[in-house]
C-alpha cells in the first residue's frame, strides 16, 4: 500500500515564548485516506500509539471544507476537540482554502462543526449535549471509590457527553483537583472529567483533569482534552459558576501545560481555543 502525507501536532500547549513547546497533547494527522478501510485506519492508530489519530478524507457534505475520522488505540469517535483544532491547524498547514475566510468548516461523526480562526488559535464551536443532568447513585458510588475521595468532596457529579461520555465531577478547588490520586484501574467504562476553581484574579480559571477507561479496565489520564473542556464549560457557563473569556489548564500533574481559552458569543454559542504547532511532518505512512 502506497504511504500518505502525515503531521504530528502539539493541540493546546502553553505560549511557546515562555518555554511552552511539547506542553500539549499530540495529535497524528494522516492525509488522503480515502483508500483506507476502517481496520486500517484503526491499525495506523494502534501502532503510533497517540491518544487519538484522524485520517482527512472527501467531505461528501457540499458545505464542508474537509471530513475528518477521528480513532483512538481501540474505537472510533464520531467528535473530539484536540483531534478537531490539530486536524484543521494541519489541514490549513498544507493548503487548505476554507469556503469562508476565518471559518472552517469540519465534518465529522457528529456532523459539521465549525473551527473559526483567530488571535493567534483555532477555536471550535462546542456541539449540543447528547447527554447531562445527575449521574445514578450507583455510578456516582463507583466514580468516588475510583477517584479515592470521600463523598462530602464531590460537589456535582453530572453527565456532560458531547460525543465522548464525560462525566463532569467538580470539587471545591484547584488543589484538591491537582491531588487526587486515583486508581489504576476500573471494572467498567468510564470517561471522567475532574475540575475544580483557581482562585479569582489569577491567569488561570480551572484545572481539569480527564480520567478514562483503556485496555483492560486501566485508568489512564488524557493530557489536554477539547470535548471535556467544551461541555465543562458549558456547564459552568449555564449554571453562572464562570464567566467567558477564561483559561483552564490541563495536564499539570502529568508534567504538561495545558492552555485551553474558553469564549462565548453573543448567540450564548461557547468556543473551545487553544493553539496546534506542528513538530514534525513527513511525506508518507503505510498501513500495517
Amino acid at each position: 500500500m502506497s504511504g500518505r502525507p502525515f503531521q504530528l501536532v502539539d493541540v493546546f500547549p502553553d505560549d511557546p515564548a515562555a518555554g511552552g513547546a511539547l506542553t500539549g497533547n499530540p495529535l497524528a494527522v494522516v492525509f488522503d485516506a480515502d483508500g483506507l478501510s476502517t481496520g486500517e485506519m484503526q491499525g495506523i492508530t494502534r501502532w503510533l500509539n497517540l491518544s487519538e489519530t484522524t485520517f482527512l478524507v472527501t467531505p461528501t457534505d457540499p458545505a464542508a471544507d474537509y471530513q475528518v475520522r477521528i480513532f483512538t488505540l481501540d474505537r472510533e469517535l464520531p467528535f473530539a476537540g484536540h483531534p478537531t483544532l490539530g486536524t484543521c491547524h494541519a489541514w490549513l498547514r498544507r493548503g487548505g482554502r476554507p469556503k469562508r475566510p476565518g471559518r472552517v468548516m469540519q465534518q465529522c461523526g457528529v456532523g459539521l462543526v465549525e473551527v473559526r480562526q483567530g488571535g493567534g488559535i483555532l477555536s471550535f464551536a462546542a456541539p449540543p449535549l447528547i447527554r447531562s443532568g445527575p449521574v445514578e447513585a450507583d455510578l456516582l458510588a463507583v466514580i468516588i471509590d475510583v477517584l479515592q475521595i470521600s463523598a462530602d468532596a464531590v460537589l456535582e457529579a453530572t453527565w456532560a457527553a458531547n460525543g465522548p461520555g464525560w462525566i463532569m465531577v467538580r470539587l471545591a478547588d484547584a488543589d484538591q483537583v491537582l491531588a487526587l490520586q486515583p486508581k489504576h484501574s476500573c471494572d467498567r467504562p468510564l470517561d471522567l472529567g475532574v475540575v475544580g476553581p483557581y482562585p479569582p484574579g489569577g491567569p488561570l480559571a480551572y484545572e481539569v483533569r480527564a480520567l478514562f477507561t483503556a485496555e483492560a479496565g486501566s485508568l489512564r489520564e488524557d493530557p489536554v482534552t477539547g470535548s471535556l473542556n467544551a461541555s465543562v464549560a458549558q456547564s459552568l457557563l449555564a449554571s453562572g459558576r464562570v464567566t467567558a473569556p477564561y483559561v483552564a489548564s490541563q495536564g499539570t500533574v502529568i508534567g504538561r501545560r495545558g492552555r485551553v481559552f474558553i469564549d462565548q458569543d453573543a448567540t450564548g454559542q461557547v468556543w473551545v481555543g487553544g493553539r496546534s504547532v506542528t513538530q514534525f511532518e513527513v511525506a508518507t505512512v503505510s498501513a500495517p
